[in-house]
């Protein structure tokens, strides 16, 4: 058996290596034309089917993906002529810079991080090692990302908090002197825009991952371990904690927060503070089992009217003859 490829359990064929992370296609395992099929430990096996049994079929999956697909060439070797490297940046004798790139002064990029072409790393800005920027990134000034940080295009890092004082219906605006630091191993995506603290710190975690589009506004701390969705909106001075997960489009009021290895449903408004360990969802987000209650309810609503404005009815006939 000769593996050339690798596709869906539904879309593989003679030749390819697939995998079965989800039960709910188990159905599937029969149908399938792959050669091999990476499964968890208790699958039974399949006449004719050729299983590679392993705790996490997913991981399993990805890291044989891995090995076969051909890595991308980093884009240049050293510093590309055309970037513009201020005297007094620091960058490790192997770091890749890109076309276009503008490095400040005070910056240092630890070794092995890529910077794609176009990106702008603003003044006593710190980037660790094994970093990899996209190309057109702007990362402003005292920044400060870890070690192992994937910054995907258009993101921005560091841009000023969304504060004013209004007086005489004019919007003053309020100085955002903080810094963004980002920890290790953190994937932030495409057009993430993540907000410098007024006075202290915007924090994300070691090991969070951010979905495109989402807004991290001033003063915003964010544990280890969470994932962001994409279009999810955090509010100022809010905390998220360890392994929280925000579903897409999740909007998250300022100064809460929200508990360890909580999870807010796609779509959920929180205006207030959750515990840990809960599953939120609703506009505003409510326990899970209460908002499905409530759902039911509402689809029955214009019955429920109907059956009130009859009741009243009643009930005034009734009060109308025991007064006669």
């Amino acid at each position: 058996m000769v593996i050339r490829g690798f596709s869906g359990l539904q879309e593989a064929q003679i030749g390819d290596l697939t995998f079965l992370a989800n039960m709910k296609y188990a159905g599937l395992l029969e149908k399938t034309k792959a050669s091999a099929v990476i499964v968890a430990q208790d699958i039974e096996d399949v006449a004719g089917k050729n299983f590679i049994k392993t705790d996490n079929p997913s991981l399993a999956f990805s890291k044989a993906l891995l090995l076969f697909v051909e890595k991308h060439p980093d884009p240049v070797n050293g510093v590309h002529p055309t970037a513009m490297v201020a005297e007094g940046a620091r960058l490790s004798k192997d770091v890749n810079i890109g076309p276009y790139v503008v490095i400040e002064d005070g910056v240092e990029i630890g070794s092995a991080t890529t910077i794609g072409a176009g990106t702008f790393v603003g003044y006593q800005t710190r980037i660790g090692k094994d970093c990899l920027i996209y190309p057109n990134v702007t990362i402003r000034e005292q920044g400060v990302l870890g070690d192992r940080v994937i910054v995907h295009s258009g993101t921005v890092i560091g841009s000023d908090g969304f504060g004013f004082v209004t007086e005489g219906g004019v919007h003053h605006k309020i100085p955002q002197i903080g810094t963004v630091e980002i920890h290790d191993d953190v994937e932030i995506g495409a057009n993430v825009t993540i907000d410098r603290a007024r006075f202290d710190k915007t924090i994300i975690g070691a090991g969070t991952k951010i979905d495109n589009l989402v807004q991290i506004a001033h003063n915003v701390r964010i544990g280890r371990g969470c994932i962001i969705v994409s279009q999810v909106g955090i509010s100022g001075s809010t905390v998220i904690e360890d392994y929280v997960v925000l579903g897409g489009q999740v909007g998250v009021a300022g100064h809460l927060t929200v508990g360890s290895g909580t999870m807010v449903a796609a779509q959920s408004g929180v205006a207030s503070s959750i515990p840990p360990k809960s599953i939120f969802f609703g506009s505003p987000a409510q326990p899970h089992m209460h908002a499905k209650r409530v759902n039911a309810c509402l689809k029955d609503l214009p019955e429920h009217v109907r059956t009130i404005r009859d009741l009243k009815e009643r009930i005034a006939e009734l009060e109308k003859k025991m007064s006669s």
